[in-house]
Order: C-alpha cells, then structure tokens, then sequence
C-alpha cells in the first residue's frame, strides 16, 4: 500500500481525484469555475471534498463536490459554508436515498446510478454515508 504521508504521493492522489471529479461534473452538465489544485478537505486516500467555484463570480464557490471511496457527488454550496457542513448535506441525501432504494422507490430530488442495482447498491451507499456522518461529529477529522 502507498504512504499517503508522503507528499508526492498524496499530491498524486489528489490530482487523481480532481481529474475525476471534473470528469464527473462535466458529466452532469454543470457549469462551473475553478477547481482548486488540492481539496478542501481529505482523508487520503479515502475521500476528498472539493469546493467548486462559480462560473459566474469570481472567487465565489457554488457547489462542494466529493469524491473517493464513495460515489462522485455534488451538492449546491448556498447555506454550506465548508466542507464539513458540506459532508454533512451529501451524507444525509445518500442516507434518504439508500432507504428509498432499499424499498425500490425513487428519490424525488436525485438520482445515482441507473436504477439496475439498487438493491444491491442501498447497504453500500448507507455504509458510505453512516461513515461520512461519524467524521462530521468527529472533531479531530477536521483538524
């Protein structure tokens, strides 16, 4: 396994991550600006939270964007002033939608994946999101 300590390595990570995540929002249609070089925040090499900047207004971020271990996913940043409020949004979306998956409905607001393997797929997205939300209560993930 790589030493994530290691700068270089964690640099890579983190470009890896970036690509994907610019890769996903291209993807998705969004219109945006810069995307710094490094993540918000990131518990390498497990996930990464990037703050999306406005297409618009300079120096202004519209969306956090997260990305690892876990599906790609964004979420507007209006009333989300950081990255931990910003995990904490994107984990209890996936927390609604895995148990509307689990009970094979719909979420009204967003989709992931296809729809194909939902019921495989709901135990994995509500284990990536119970995690998710044990860092945002977990003071020392946030330095």
């Amino acid at each position: 396994m790589e030493d994530y300590e290691d700068p270089e390595v964690e640099a890579r990570w983190f470009a890896e991550q970036r690509g994907e995540v610019l890769a996903y929002l291209h993807r998705e249609g969004v219109q945006h600006g810069v995307v710094e070089e490094i993540p918000a925040w990131s518990a390498s090499p497990y996930v990464s939270v990037w703050r999306i900047g406005s297409a618009s207004t300079q120096g202004a971020v519209s969306w956090w964007a997260i990305c690892g271990d876990c599906p790609c996913d964004y979420v507007s940043a209006a009333g989300i002033r950081n990255p931990r409020e910003a995990v904490k949004a994107i984990a209890s979306l996936w927390q609604e939608k895995a148990a509307c998956m689990a009970r094979g409905e719909t979420h009204p607001t967003f989709v992931i994946g296809t729809g194909e393997n939902d019921e495989e797929l709901a135990p994995l997205l509500a284990s990536r999101a119970e995690l998710l939300l044990e860092w945002v209560e977990d003071d020392e993930a946030w330095g």
